[in-house]
């Protein structure tokens, strides 16, 4: 998914970021930030109303806050490794983690995916 409008620091995105002051707005942050310190061409955006990275132009991963948990997606999650069993979804690309307050997250494990799908990103816009 391309994405012609993502720049490299968006600041509707740290509006959205910034309007949960809670738990879940924490967690939202924190992950986003994962997220974007994957690389110097991350770009970002919002996209359906969340906060979208993009490699350039192409989208990898995003966050999105909801009642009680906060979702950490990927554009190409069927195509990623997950040894750890974190991803959940059964569309023909898109999974995501879900993350739920008091729950303890396996943060190897999703820092992991969240490279995997940023190195991902990065063959296939490089590989056309």
């Amino acid at each position: 998914m391309r994405f012609p409008g993502a720049i490299r620091r968006n600041p509707s995105v740290d509006t959205w970021l910034n309007r949960d002051k809670g738990e879940l707005g924490i967690i939202a942050r924190r992950w986003f930030q994962v997220i974007r310190d994957c690389g110097d061409e991350v770009c970002e955006l919002l996209h359906d109303g969340c906060p979208t990275a993009c490699l350039g132009d192409a989208a990898f991963a995003y966050v999105n806050v909801f009642t009680a948990h906060v979702n950490v997606g990927f554009f190409q999650g069927s195509a990623l490794r997950d040894p750890a069993g974190l991803l959940e979804g059964s569309g023909k690309f898109m999974r995501h983690v879900k993350i739920k307050p008091g729950t303890a997250a396996d943060t190897i494990a999703l820092c992991t995916l969240i490279e995997s799908a940023y190195s991902d990103t990065k063959s296939r816009v490089e590989n056309g």
